[in-house]
């Protein structure tokens, strides 16, 4: 089952699909690196997790059965081997941390690409359709006041100028961007 953060990603990888540049092969070989190193990463993550919980349980077996009876061959055998559990825990914990990291940086990375995708398709959009059409937000504004004043709802006053004045900005910094 995919999570919502690998469908989306899916999704953007098939809307660079209708881009036959060398840009969309390079980002869709990244993001599919990026995507198997983090897998690897999950499954490192997990065994650590499960070695450190075999050597938890292991020292916690061996702390309920040793007895404190002369030193014998079995005895120095048994503290080798809870020597041995608690260097295998430690170790895996110590791994379980880097990998954890691991994961988070490879995540972020993930997300820049998955960020470069929506780029290269809201290019790609452009180029095949065209510009989308402004909307004029001053406009629904008013047909919102005038609904509501009919059903009775008191508006406050608002400043369309400075409403119009933000979707233009936010629209032309995204032209900034790409």
């Amino acid at each position: 089952m995919m999570s919502s953060r690998q469908r989306d990603t899916e999704f953007l990888k098939q809307c660079i699909r209708y881009d036959d540049t060398e840009e969309r092969h390079r980002l869709e070989e990244r993001i599919t690196q990026i995507q198997g190193d983090e897998r690897i990463v999950r499954r490192a993550v997990w065994l650590m997790a499960l070695l450190a919980a075999l050597a938890m349980a292991g020292l916690g077996y061996s702390a309920v059965f040793i007895t404190d009876y002369p030193l014998n061959v079995s005895q120095l055998t048994t503290r080798f081997i809870i020597k041995a559990l608690c260097a295998l825990g430690a170790g895996s914990l110590g791994c379980l941390f880097v990998f954890l990291g691991l994961g988070v940086f490879f995540r972020r990375k993930l997300e820049q690409r998955r960020e470069d995708c929506r780029r290269l398709a809201l290019k790609v959009l452009e180029l095949r359709l065209g510009q989308p059409n402004k909307i004029s937000v001053p406009e629904i504004v008013k047909e919102q006041e005038i609904l509501l004043a009919e059903i009775g709802i008191p508006i406050p006053p608002t400043n369309h100028s400075t409403i119009e004045n933000s979707c233009d900005d936010l629209h032309n910094s995204r032209k900034v961007h790409e």
